[in-house]
Order: structure tokens, then C-alpha cells, then sequence
């Protein structure tokens, strides 16, 4: 017959295709699986900065860290930090000369002082008649985190490039002697270093940090006046 398809050999079988249950439209193909969101090299490199950085934290200055990426410092274990406008505390540096390792992240400075000072800053505060003023002044002490300023140049880590808006180092720690030593601490008898007393810091936080207020509520006064 015209046109009549050839018969098919006894036995014979025709290759088929793969075909997904439920398809109308014939065979599909499968794509392969997709690499996770955020993975690749960068991802990768970035990651193994962080983890250098914390490797430096723990094992050339000694200081804990919490899991997680980015990675974070223990506070109360080997210090405690004072948290204040970078504004002020830029002007108390000028005041106080050597003090402890001091990070600045945006527009707030941390300033590192002895394991325990945190939980004496209340009470210094009312000591020296600041306690009933609002001041933009914290204190964290243990169980706090503070996230891990970038290495210091020169410190033996990978690269020292890290996120956008990251803390770094003003004045940073020095490896290979007890940081305790240069850390800001209640005065004793017999007692030396060179950072300043405790007591001395939290005042000159505090005169700086109400300066700081002063003046920006001047500022928003003489905004509205202009108006």
C-alpha cells in the first residue's frame, strides 16, 4: 500500500526515550543541580580569611571566640569593653594618652578595659555624679560578644580585607605579652601600667559623651529656629 509504514521485524525493539510521568509534551530534560546560593571561590576565600582571623584571636592572643561567621570575641573572659559614640571617645583619647586596645565599628568606639570593669561602671558613674544624666555610654562584661576587629597589619593571618562596615583596630592589641597588663582597671595599692585608672576613663567617657548630646541638641534647636 501507498504510503503504508514498513512492517516492523519480529523481535525488534526501538530505542525510547526518557520520559518524566505526566509530561504531554514528550521527553524532558533534566538540568543538573545548582550550586548553592553564595557558593564559589569569593565565598570560599572569604571564609578562610574569617577563619584565619579567629585562628589569630585564639591562638596568638589567647582570646575566645564564638561560633559563627563573622566571627565574634568572648567578652568577660579576658576583658570587658566600653561602648560610646566614636565622636566621644575620639576626644577622650586625646585627653587620656595610653589606654587599652581601642576598635571602632560605624559610628561607635569600643574601648577594652579589665575582666570585671563593666559591672563597676554603674556605680562609678554615681560616684562621680553622673548617673543621673542620660548618657550614650554601655558597658558589656561577660556573657556579651563583641564582633573580632580585622588583623592589624602586619599580624601573621590571611588577608586583612573583610565586610563592608567591619570593625578594625585603632589602637590594637599587642601579641606576645599579657594584654591584661594594658587594660584599664579599678587602681590598687602598689598597683602599675601604663593605661589609665578605671575610674578616670569611665569620667572622661562620660564629660565627653554629654558634650557629644550637648551639642547635637544645639545643633536640632537652631535647625528648628531657622525654620
Amino acid at each position: 500500500m501507498a504510503g503504508a509504514l514498513p512492517p516492523v521485524p519480529a523481535g525488534h525493539a526501538f530505542p525510547v526515550a526518557p520520559v518524566l510521568h505526566g509530561s504531554p509534551t514528550g521527553p524532558v530534560v533534566v538540568p543538573p543541580p545548582r550550586r548553592p546560593l553564595g557558593a564559589g571561590p569569593r565565598r570560599e576565600q572569604r571564609e578562610g580569611r574569617e577563619e584565619g582571623a579567629r585562628s589569630w584571636y585564639e591562638r596568638v592572643l589567647g582570646w575566645p571566640t564564638a561560633p559563627g561567621v563573622p566571627p565574634r570575641l568572648r567578652v568577660g573572659v579576658r576583658f570587658d569593653v566600653l561602648d560610646v559614640p566614636a565622636e566621644a571617645g575620639r576626644a577622650a583619647l586625646g585627653r587620656l594618652g595610653p589606654t587599652g586596645p581601642v576598635a571602632v565599628r560605624g559610628e561607635r568606639m569600643l574601648l577594652l578595659v579589665a575582666a570585671g570593669g563593666a559591672e563597676e561602671v554603674p556605680g562609678l558613674l554615681e560616684w562621680l555624679e553622673w548617673g543621673s544624666l542620660p548618657l550614650d555610654l554601655s558597658a558589656v562584661g561577660a556573657g556579651g560578644l563583641m564582633e573580632a576587629p580585622l588583623v592589624p597589619a602586619g599580624a601573621p593571618a590571611p588577608g586583612r580585607e573583610g565586610r563592608q562596615g567591619a570593625a578594625f583596630w585603632l589602637r590594637p592589641p599587642k601579641p606576645g605579652y599579657e594584654a591584661e597588663a594594658s587594660l584599664p582597671a579599678l587602681s590598687v595599692p602598689g598597683g602599675s601600667g601604663s593605661a589609665p585608672d578605671l575610674a578616670r576613663l569611665v569620667h572622661t567617657l562620660a564629660t565627653q559623651c554629654h558634650r557629644v548630646r550637648l551639642a547635637a541638641g544645639t545643633a536640632g534647636a537652631g535647625g528648628r529656629r531657622r525654620r
